[in-house]
């Protein structure tokens, strides 16, 4: 029963890094003064009827620290790339010179800043809920194995590596956060 149990802190392990990763990919679309091409990696672009993500239609660079490049691999992709940036409601222009999209990162406001570090706060919050809900599964079936015949102290040792690894995943969450809020309230 012990093998079961490790197995299962392996996993618990496992999806408390998704949660993690899932934030850093989350957080990386939250946007601060300085352009970022993660920003518009996600908007969906129609690709002869079909959505498709705009890095797989376009090349997506910067420019300099205001502006974002997307040149697409088809000239006939200026109009939906644009139409896909607008409906995506980022709080972005893009402006279409014929050859290639230049979407322009304006400066935040204070207002806007304070928003935004909310929104990193949420997202944090989300993390460290998805980190807890493993732990409350991976508790339940030890306190399950317990009653099936594992040793208590077996038991108790694994509900405090399971303690020490979510302790360990809610700092590195707090911290992302942290590091967030300060790129982002930094003018």
């Amino acid at each position: 029963m012990s093998a079961e149990l490790d197995k299962q802190m392996g996993g618990a392990q496992d999806l408390m890094h998704k949660a993690v990763d899932h934030l850093v990919h989350e957080l990386q679309k939250v946007r601060t003064g300085k352009a970022n091409p993660a920003v518009v990696q996600d908007v969906k672009v129609a690709y002869y009827g079909s959505p498709m993500p705009i890095n797989q239609v376009a090349n997506v660079s910067l420019s300099d620290s205001r502006t974002i490049i997307i040149q697409p691999w088809e000239k006939s992709m200026l109009g939906p790339i644009e139409k896909g940036i607008f409906e995506a409601n980022l709080g972005l222009t893009p402006i279409n010179d014929g050859d290639l999209i230049r979407v322009t990162v304006p400066p935040l406001t204070e207002e806007r800043r304070k928003e935004l570090v909310k929104q990193a706060k949420h997202m944090g919050e989300e993390a460290k809920v998805g980190v807890r809900n493993v732990r409350h599964k991976v508790l339940d079936m030890i306190k399950k194995a317990v009653k099936e015949g594992t040793p208590e102290d077996i038991g108790k040792k694994m509900e405090s590596q399971l303690q020490d690894m979510v302790n360990q995943h809610v700092d590195k969450i707090d911290k992302m956060i942290k590091s967030k809020e300060d790129d982002i309230m930094k003018v």
